[in-house]
């Protein structure tokens, strides 16, 4: 079965998010700034999430993880909980 690791920034405007994610292609560092800015507890592990199978998150968040390109930071993705950054780490099918 496929898995994925990602990690993510969660805020809660889309505005915000577009914001951080040109803060980070830029060349800010996408742990630190989910330290500083994400909403989830994962933020204080730099957004780090783990390693996953599809349907553990919620739909918006799995269809980016399991299609787009790893290594690049995707979003803003929204779901109920908010707007993510998602940088997808590794996938496995």
């Amino acid at each position: 079965m496929a898995s994925a690791s990602a990690r993510h920034i969660l805020v809660e405007s889309e505005q915000e998010a577009q914001s951080l994610k040109q803060q980070i292609q830029g060349g800010e560092d996408f742990a630190e700034m989910a330290r500083q800015h994400s909403k989830c507890p994962s933020g204080q592990r730099g957004g780090e999430l783990g390693e996953f199978t599809p349907g553990r998150m919620v739909p918006e968040f799995d269809k980016v993880v399991f299609s787009e390109p790893v290594g690049e930071v995707h979003g803003p993705v929204q779901t109920q909980f908010g707007y993510h950054l998602i940088e997808i780490t590794e996938r496995k099918d």
